[in-house]
């Protein structure tokens, strides 16, 4: 097959990309070549997906597959519709499993569970772009599939607060200092590990049955937050000075945690995997977090200047505890 990612060195599409080369995918990278990070077998081309007139260079070319992991808004996809209509056999765009129906009515998510989240634009939009998708599916036969990854991690540290992309709560727990778990941290909750989620996904890559179809793609572990944040501790060789906190009173306090809380993390969520399972025989998740947070962190250990302390978000932290503690 021959594929297109637009994007491919993130924190998820590196798992997928390595592994679809080596499943002898001829696998094209679409950016900027500002991100320095080569997977080795997959071929660059240079360009900027939202500047038109640097997509010249994909002009002579047609895809088996092209997979946009970049894609947030209706704007993005009606771009894309009109770029690759005609020029490629599936269209594959990354979606979010925070598209789920928010609050919940069922606590078992399968890929019918309604998409239905206005407490946070992000997963607002990603649901737009899906309606977007299916309207050119039914009406012009344009070859979609859709992904929903959940808290998907690798180089990342998947927590609620001061993680991700930093290594704030993290070098917090380090240091001793208190922490934050939203509510009383007995919520359900699944983390996925990068390479897992890629056995799944690439296994979608070129799968004639998946057209029209969409499919979210996570681990059947599930951990409560108390366990999450007690296992990123452990791995860190500390432990950790807990304050648990209402999601509710969090936001009231910092109201820029309402999308990754109130709109994601704050309730109970388990995954149903069945339809992936089906589709993709093969994909099975097998990096319980416990061992794939220690990759995590040796991976920052061996990139030092991936770890990132973010001084507004300890002060925001910082001044959700001073305000909880004089209550």
């Amino acid at each position: 097959m021959k594929v297109l990612f637009i994007g491919g060195t993130g924190n998820i599409s590196s798992a997928s990309s390595r592994l679809a080369v080596s499943r002898g995918i001829a696998l094209y990278h679409l950016n900027r070549g500002i991100n320095k990070i080569e997977i080795k077998g997959v071929k660059t081309i240079i360009g900027d997906i939202n500047n038109p007139a640097s997509l010249s260079v994909l002009k002579d070319h047609n895809w088996d597959v092209v997979v946009n992991w970049i894609a947030f808004t209706p704007d993005d996809i009606d771009r894309d519709i009109a770029l690759f209509r005609g020029k490629t056999k599936q269209y594959i765009f990354i979606s979010s499993a925070s598209c789920y129906q928010t609050p919940l009515r069922y606590p078992i998510i399968t890929e019918s569970t309604p998409l239905f989240n206005n407490l946070w634009d992000y997963s607002n939009d990603k649901i737009k772009c899906e309606d977007r998708l299916m309207k050119a599916y039914r009406e012009e036969e344009f070859p979609i599939t859709i992904v929903r990854p959940s808290l998907t991690y690798d180089t990342v540290i998947p927590i609620a607060i001061g993680g991700f992309k930093e290594y704030t709560t993290a070098d917090r727990i380090l240091k001793g200092k208190e922490i934050i778990i939203h509510g009383d941290g007995t919520s359900l909750w699944t983390v996925t590990h990068s390479d897992d989620f890629a056995l799944g996904f690439v296994g979608l890559l070129g799968l004639s049955q998946a057209i029209g179809h969409a499919f979210h793609i996570t681990s059947d572990e599930i951990l409560s937050w108390n366990m999450i944040y007690e296992i990123l501790a452990d791995s860190l060789g500390c432990e950790a000075k807990v304050v648990h906190i209402a999601s509710d009173f969090i936001c009231k306090i910092e109201s820029s945690y309402t999308g990754t809380l109130l709109a994601d993390k704050a309730e109970s969520v388990i995954f149903d995997n069945t339809k992936i399972k089906t589709f993709v025989p093969a994909f099975k998740a097998t990096i319980p977090f416990s061992e794939g947070i220690k990759r995590t962190l040796h991976w920052l250990d061996a990139n030092p200047e991936k770890k990132i302390i973010d001084p507004e978000e300890n002060k925001r932290i910082d001044n959700i505890l001073k305000a909880y503690k004089m209550l």
